[in-house]
């Protein structure tokens, strides 16, 4: 048997295990615990209601919740642990905000066991910014609608997260990323976002984008993922048009999606959303919603 041969076997054998979905455990590690300590986290909004904030949050493993609703502030909520190392450091230099998880150094990409705690909920006022997390293994509950995000990045380990926009964007976003590994992360709303350029980046793991909400204008969505299984969930009567690369991955749709060769399309009026997806190997489900 040659070596080709090998590795159709390898890959073939990949996606018998794959089947619909991926199995996401998150490593565990042992830290020693103290009392649980819930402090303030507080950062005012800018001097200037015209310039735009820069916010990161480097969340390394537990639980964030993140939403609007911060009253005359651009970032309030709790920060709960019982680990001192987790205490959150807050770092203000002019508009740009970091919000980091501690001086603990996280080897590999850990999660918690029951008696480790660490929880952060913050909500985010309605002033421009671009936000940036950045985080390990963690249980993530992000509401972003409402907003006015100019430009969103998020990248994370073996996380299990939901990212919504339940209400448009109040500015045009310039980017959206998300880069991720073996996790499963929904994103729903999406064309609630407010951009033209979106880029989604996995590995091995489940994931979900639903491009519901109001799409203002034409959108370009950059899909790359190894093993994996993915949904994108285009609403009826929305123009949406998927291009799909990678030999190994099984396509399957449900709705009304039309195949021409690699692409498929389902048409509507307005604005169009148009997908590139290339994966290495696995499942991609196309389907229609409600509109």
């Amino acid at each position: 048997m040659n070596k080709k041969m090998i590795l159709l076997a390898v890959v073939i054998l990949a996606l018998a295990s794959l089947a619909c979905s991926i199995n996401i455990n998150l490593p565990s590690m042992n830290r020693k615990t103290g009392p649980t300590v819930t402090d303030t986290i507080f950062v005012p909004l800018p001097e200037d209601a015209q310039t735009s904030a820069d916010v990161e949050l480097n969340f390394g493993a537990g639980t964030l919740k993140l939403k609007p609703g911060a009253q005359d502030a651009l970032v309030d909520g709790t920060a709960t642990y019982n680990v001192p190392d987790f205490k959150p450091i807050v770092t203000v230099e002019n508009d740009h905000i970091n919000i980091n998880q501690g001086d603990f150094n996280f080897e590999g990409i850990p999660s918690f066991k029951q008696d480790i705690v660490n929880d952060w909920i913050l909500s985010l006022g309605n002033h421009p910014m671009s936000l940036v997390i950045k985080a390990g293994a963690y249980k993530g509950e992000v509401e972003l609608g409402g907003l006015s995000i100019e430009r969103l990045e998020i990248s994370d380990g073996a996380a299990k997260v939901d990212v919504v926009f339940s209400k448009p964007n109040q500015v045009q976003m310039s980017s959206l990323e998300y880069t991720t590994g073996a996790s499963e992360v929904s994103l729903e709303g999406l064309a609630n976002a407010n951009t033209t350029d979106m880029t989604f980046r996995g590995g091995a793991g489940n994931y979900k984008l639903d491009f519901s909400g109001e799409l203002r204008d034409d959108m370009d969505v950059y899909i790359e993922s190894g093993v994996s299984s993915i949904t994108v969930i285009i609403p009826e009567g929305v123009n949406a048009r998927v291009l799909t690369e990678g030999g190994l991955m099984t396509v399957g749709t449900d709705g009304s999606w039309h195949q021409t060769g690699d692409t498929y399309q389902t048409t509507g009026s307005g604005n169009t959303i148009t997908l590139h997806v290339k994966m290495g190997a696995g499942n991609l489900r196309l389907e229609t919603g409600n509109p």
